[in-house]
């Protein structure tokens, strides 16, 4: 190869890498939790668009988008005029159209520019949340208008679920609380309707009406699972977490051991018996040394709506019955399958600043575990969460084996509200 080749061929390899190197989610980057975790952990971009000053005057002054903030104001005031007894009037104004959605995606585009408010939005928090992590192959101005895509489409999916009474991804434990053919539900939905028009919250934002109005649904359904426990590092997890920076990690080979929750099937019992047997598994293999955390993972699933959290239940029987530390226990009390189980234990090593070369554990039972290392849970999270957020290791024993992190499993989840 000649010089002036080899020049440019290293100039191309430098940039191509710098490029990659600023396209990836960071470690270091603090989500922002905005006016609430829900609403954060739900629709990130919309959640910057009202949190950063410059972006939130950009979008303000936009006359387009203005426009679409007043016409949604309006939707509100007329739907309590004139819907009456129709509730799917009231929920229909609220939703965003095909088309609404795709003439707002263009006119950020138009404002986005690479130095301007928008601009470095994308760079500055998009990019390194990972929050939008597998549209890392659009360009920086598609990443913001697919960003906003999803969160619309997100917000309509919640109204549809939680308004509209359509059926979740899993009916039996996520559906709506009230029977939308009572005689009483128009009444409900008026109400809910006025409270968000006399609220006036983000008035000024094109999207402001609409995601209030989603967040309010799941506000009456008492759906705030997302926000269970939360700040986690300040709380629950605070001794955990406190503890990472301390960790000299060679001297463990495994970054934390994984415990997929298992919920009881009665109202009364706060936690199986499968619950208590995967943990008594993980405790084996953090008392041999395998790995510095326990990660414990199950939200309030099992029964529909029940009080126990599966996480925290898991956490007290180590503690209490196993005498495991709490600095070495982190609780995940969000996920609510199998699938997030795996991807949210990504997702809390990430943001605890954990190593994600490392391989990790995952202890529980024979069935679950020859479950979860079967190619059929690989589809499924294909078609539930869009990614697979691990990579299999060696199989160890009939109830551990090693996974390593992915990354995608940073990427927010639009149809599932109670854990995005």
């Amino acid at each position: 190869m000649t010089k002036p080749l080899t020049f440019f061929f290293l100039l191309f390899a430098t940039i191509s890498g710098f490029a990659q190197t600023i396209r990836a989610p960071t470690q270091d980057y603090h989500l922002l939790t905005g006016n609430s975790f829900v609403q954060s952990k739900n629709w990130y971009l919309l959640t910057l668009f009202e949190s950063l000053p410059e972006v939130k005057a950009l979008l303000e002054k936009d006359n387009e988008l203005g426009g679409v903030a007043a016409a949604r104001y309006k939707n509100l005031e007329t739907s309590v005029k004139e819907c009456k007894s129709d509730f799917q009037c009231y929920t229909g104004k609220m939703k965003f159209s095909a088309e609404e959605i795709n003439a707002i995606g263009a006119r950020l585009e138009a404002l986005y520019s690479e130095n301007n408010a928008l601009g470095k939005l994308v760079k500055q928090h998009l990019i390194p949340s990972g929050t939008y992590i597998l549209f890392k192959d659009a360009s920086e101005k598609e990443l913001l208008r697919k960003a906003w895509e999803q969160d619309a489409k997100g917000i309509n999916h919640t109204i549809e679920v939680y308004a509209e009474g359509k059926k979740p991804n899993y009916p039996a434990i996520d559906s709506i609380e009230f029977k939308t053919t009572a005689k009483s539900y128009p009444a409900l939905v008026y109400d809910v309707t006025d409270i968000v028009r006399q609220e006036k919250k983000s008035m000024g934002m094109f999207f402001g009406p609409s995601m209030h109005y989603a967040l309010q649904f799941l506000e009456v359904n008492e759906r705030h699972e997302a926000a269970d426990y939360e700040p986690m590092a300040s709380t629950v997890n605070k001794a955990a977490f406190e503890r990472v920076k301390k960790i000299d990690w060679n001297k463990f080979k495994y970054t934390l051991i994984l415990v997929p929750g298992a919920g009881p099937d009665t109202y009364d019992r706060a936690l199986s018996e499968g619950g208590m047997l995967r943990c008594r598994v993980a405790a084996l293999r953090y008392f041999e040394g395998a790995a510095p955390y326990i990660l414990v993972s199950g939200g309030r699933v099992h029964p529909f709506k029940t009080k126990y959290s599966e996480a925290f239940e898991m956490k007290k029987f180590l503690m209490e019955t196993l005498h495991v530390p709490e600095n070495a226990i982190i609780m995940d009390p969000h996920a609510r399958h199998t699938t997030t189980n795996m991807r949210n234990g990504v997702r809390l090593l990430y943001r605890y600043g954990m190593p994600v070369e490392k391989p990790c554990l995952v202890s529980t039972m024979r069935s679950q575990s020859y479950y979860i290392t079967n190619d059929a849970f690989v589809a499924r999270c294909m078609k539930e969460i869009n990614h697979v957020p691990y990579k299999l290791g060696k199989r160890l024993s009939e109830t551990d084996f090693e996974f390593y992190p992915v990354l995608d499993a940073l990427h927010i989840d639009a149809d599932e509200p109670l854990d995005p």
